[in-house]
């Protein structure tokens, strides 16, 4: 790991970032709108995008969103306290060798030195790895189920309505 930094994404690494997942996504519309989405609302303030860069790669991602205007379905828990974590992705080959959880405790301790002092996270019932990393991450408080609309893959066709269940923890 001696080549691999944690940092606070710039807006022109998450114009590669985002260019690159489309390039990996090319029949998926949403990818795009992803992209204007993200880096809209960082020029805003309204969301903090963290990177793990291994020898000068982004090799992993996570997203801390700290304003209402940016998750309708999660209104409620913006008190200025509260960051709503998303967008977690290690690329497939540098996953499991613990450049993600490097990435992590890096993004909340800097939550953590910005005032904040709970994150919420989402995640969908069938991701159970999912479930089980977050749960030993202590995200162990169940906050509510709602739907979250994914992505469109076409123009004529509507977003996905999927289930998800939240859960925080204080840090």
């Amino acid at each position: 790991m001696n080549n691999y930094i944690c940092k606070i994404a710039t807006i022109e690494e998450m114009n590669i970032k985002w260019d690159y997942e489309i390039n990996n996504h090319p029949d998926d519309i949403s990818w795009k709108e992803y992209k204007v989405k993200f880096i809209e609302s960082a020029k805003k303030g309204n969301r903090i995008s963290y990177y793990g860069i291994l020898n000068n790669k982004i090799i992993c991602e996570a997203t801390a969103i700290i304003n209402k205007e940016d998750v309708k379905e999660l209104e409620e828990i913006f008190d200025g306290k509260t960051a709503y974590l998303c967008a977690f992705r290690t690329i497939k080959e540098e996953e499991n060798k613990g450049y993600f959880g490097k990435l992590y405790r890096f993004m909340e301790d800097d939550l953590k030195s910005k005032g904040y002092n709970r994150l919420v996270l989402g995640v969908e019932p069938s991701e159970v790895r999912n479930i089980q990393i977050y749960f030993k991450k202590g995200f162990t408080n169940y906050l509510k189920s709602d739907f979250e609309e994914y992505g469109r893959i076409s123009i004529d066709k509507e977003p996905e309505k999927v289930l998800v269940n939240y859960y925080y923890k204080n840090i």
